[in-house]
């Protein structure tokens, strides 16, 4: 059970901040989500092309004669002017079926039966990398831990991070409890790092409600996930390079040679921006998630994750208006029955879990 109990207000007021941090730093990411093109220095060329540095709101559209800077194909809906209610995107139907899991099975859900609700709610082609492979192979009858293990690559990459948010929201000020959850829901698609990844972040996002600064966040959420790990030796890394006050630029160029080789949609490399996005932030939301954002690599799936413990950290009621009013209080979601549903809602629900476990 958590020390600090949030009253009724300040709890509605913070999980309706996750929900709605998460889905803008979803939003502005991805335009530029593909970290193998789109690096910290492209985003970076990007921006000044389009007077946008330093970034404050939303991602701006692309210029008429801006040759190499394609962003993605769904950018018209993601852009300052553009957006009217959230794109659909995996990283936000993540959150909305872990919730639906949670109504519907509680706490003690199991990873058999997370699995069945994947394969009753969400399509297979809006699954990606670990959680197709997952997919198939639980069409293909196979259970946990096989369903993660078998015919998967992408066993370390970052899928299993970007489910654990509902785990934060529903363990306010309680990390140990959301690692719990986060790690029950990662072993379906993810093993070592991939799982780490997920644990690290539900605890860190269950300790931003209580945590008096994100730094002290970080450290709880790391607690929760071995020492030794390759994901906690690079965000104490990370930490270390902030606390030896390195600028953000060089912070990121440091990290970026220590986790060569990863990949763009590994869990380390993108923790390890993510980490810096936070702390060079400094407990600004626009801060947050534009540093994050602006750091490259998997940037809708980061982007998510640093707006969500933002938003915790400061409410709803303290995200600037451009960020959140473009949203239209609407999400979109591949996940069956929930298109079209309302942030609010979406809040509320995750309000009544959360109280009825405190």
């Amino acid at each position: 059970m958590p020390d600090v109990v949030l009253a009724d207000a300040e709890l509605a007021d913070r999980i309706l901040g996750g929900w709605t941090g998460r889905i803008a730093g979803n939003m502005l990411g991805k335009p530029v989500e593909r970290g193998d093109h789109w690096t910290r220095e492209h985003i970076d060329a990007y921006l000044r092309l389009t007077d946008a540095l330093p970034l404050t709101d939303y991602l701006p559209a692309p210029p008429p004669d801006a040759a190499g800077f394609e962003l993605r194909p769904e950018w018209p809906r993601c852009v300052r002017g553009g957006i009217d209610g959230s794109c659909r995107d995996d990283d936000v139907d993540w959150s909305v079926l872990g919730l639906h899991v949670l109504e519907t099975h509680g706490f003690g859900f199991t990873t058999e039966q997370l699995g069945e609700e994947w394969l009753l709610r969400l399509p297979y082609l809006q699954t990606f990398t670990a959680e197709r492979a997952a997919y198939r192979n639980l069409v293909n009858g196979l259970r946990p831990p096989l369903t993660a293990t078998y015919d998967n690559p992408h066993q370390e990459w970052i899928g299993a991070l970007i489910r654990a948010d509902v785990y934060g929201w529903t363990s306010p000020g309680d990390p140990r409890r959301a690692a719990s959850l986060a790690r029950r829901d990662a072993v379906l698609s993810h093993t070592g790092n991939g799982v780490y990844g997920a644990m690290w972040a539900a605890a860190l996002i269950a300790a931003a409600f209580t945590a008096p600064d994100v730094r002290s966040a970080l450290e709880e959420g790391l607690a929760r996930v071995p020492a030794g790990s390759r994901l906690a030796r690079t965000v104490r890394a990370t930490i270390a390079l902030y606390e030896a006050g390195l600028d953000w630029s060089d912070a990121l160029t440091e990290l970026a040679e220590r986790t060569a080789g990863l990949g763009w949609i590994h869990t380390v490399p993108n923790a390890a921006v993510l980490t810096a996005g936070l702390l060079y932030g400094e407990g600004d939301f626009t801060r947050t998630i534009t540093l994050t954002v602006r750091g490259g690599l998997d940037t809708d799936s980061i982007g998510a994750t640093a707006g969500s413990v933002a938003g915790v950290m400061c409410g709803a009621a303290a995200i600037p208006p451009r960020w959140s009013v473009p949203l239209r209080d609407r999400v979109s979601s591949a996940v069956f029955g929930f298109d079209g549903v309302r942030i609010g809602e979406l809040a509320e629900r995750t309000v009544r879990l959360a109280r009825s476990v405190s």
